[in-house]
């Protein structure tokens, strides 16, 4: 028997996806983070952004859903890796970590003690530190033979599969 599993795919559109992510954010038992594994280079630090966002929302970090990072496109030659990026976010998120945490909290103090701490203190971050499972696939929409070819979702699927 298969179990059946619900997918939301929320918009990349900076304005709607985090109040699409405040939305459904409760219920999701997984995430899937996709990444554009071509433009990565030039877009790893809003990457980042909205991923720490995500990371170090107080609902996220509760009920510590399974987390996979699918960095999609990867049919195309110019495609950096999944281990790439996985190494560049980490250094991204650490930076982020450190200016977010510098930033001044709330004046009326409502931030008691501010958002959530990314990571382990005095570490640099990485993602085995969180409180949630991360994982790392490569995948393609369209396939590796370019226009023709099936999509090629399998570390999708079998992750999906794992957490269902």
């Amino acid at each position: 028997q298969s179990a059946s599993v619900t997918l939301i795919d929320l918009p990349g559109h900076e304005s709607l996806r985090l109040q699409f992510l405040e939305r459904f954010k409760a219920a999701a038992r997984a995430i899937v983070f996709v990444v554009d594994s071509v433009a990565f280079q030039r877009e790893v630090k809003d990457v980042a952004e909205f991923l720490y966002q995500v990371l170090v929302d107080s609902t996220v970090l509760r009920n510590a859903p399974a987390l996979l990072v699918a960095c999609n496109k990867q049919d195309v030659t110019m495609a950096k890796s999944a281990k790439l990026i996985q190494q560049q976010l980490e250094k991204e998120l650490n930076t982020l970590r450190v200016t977010r945490s510098a930033a001044p909290s709330s004046l009326d103090g409502s931030g008691a003690g501010g958002p959530a701490q990314l990571g382990k203190k005095g570490k640099d971050f990485d993602f085995s530190q969180l409180p949630m499972k991360v994982e790392f696939v490569e995948c393609s929409a369209r396939g590796s033979k370019g226009e023709e070819g099936d999509a090629d979702f399998e570390g999708l699927e079998k992750w999906l599969a794992k957490i269902a």
